[in-house]
């Protein structure tokens, strides 16, 4: 008998008390430096505050949830032809999809710190604007164009 996967608690950071918010953190960290990833976001989170005088972390929530997709494709192999598949995007994979876009469009950015460049990502996302949420809605229209291949992802086994 196998043992079920079990989800790995996550510890809040310190600062905010935020699980949503470490999890970040863990996603930012490269190299096991910690530190250096706190200190980068809350730096941000210092810049969002003076530039849109609003709770940083409510508008950091609000930017997640923008960026997160409701619909992603998954490509489903049929008898020799390989579809693309969309499926609807559940809770943890939603945030970490958000999450991930979110940190691959800031460090593409050239030019800036980067936690200048976290700071402007998260406002326009907050706003509905961004590279982020670009990237979402065009994943959303790649499964919107591939609608009629969606009664292949109930055949699943």
């Amino acid at each position: 008998m196998s043992k079920k996967f079990q989800l790995q608690k996550i510890k809040p950071d310190s600062v905010y008390n935020d699980v949503l918010l470490a999890k970040f953190i863990n996603y930012i960290m490269k190299r096991g430096r910690k530190f250096l990833a706190g200190k980068i976001i809350y730096q941000a989170f210092d810049i969002i505050k003076k530039d849109i005088k609003e709770d940083c972390l409510e508008v950091f929530k609000k930017a997640i949830d923008k960026i997160g997709p409701l619909v992603e494709v998954r490509p489903r192999r049929v008898g020799g032809a390989t579809y693309q598949v969309p499926v609807d995007v559940k809770g943890d994979r939603k945030t970490g999809l958000a999450m991930r876009w979110l940190i691959s469009v800031v460090r593409k950015k050239k030019g800036k710190p980067m936690n200048e460049k976290l700071a402007q990502e998260i406002i326009a996302a907050s706003k509905g604007e961004g590279e982020a949420v670009k990237k979402r809605i065009n994943v959303e229209k790649m499964a919107a164009a591939n609608r009629s291949f969606a009664y292949l992802a109930k055949s699943k086994k």
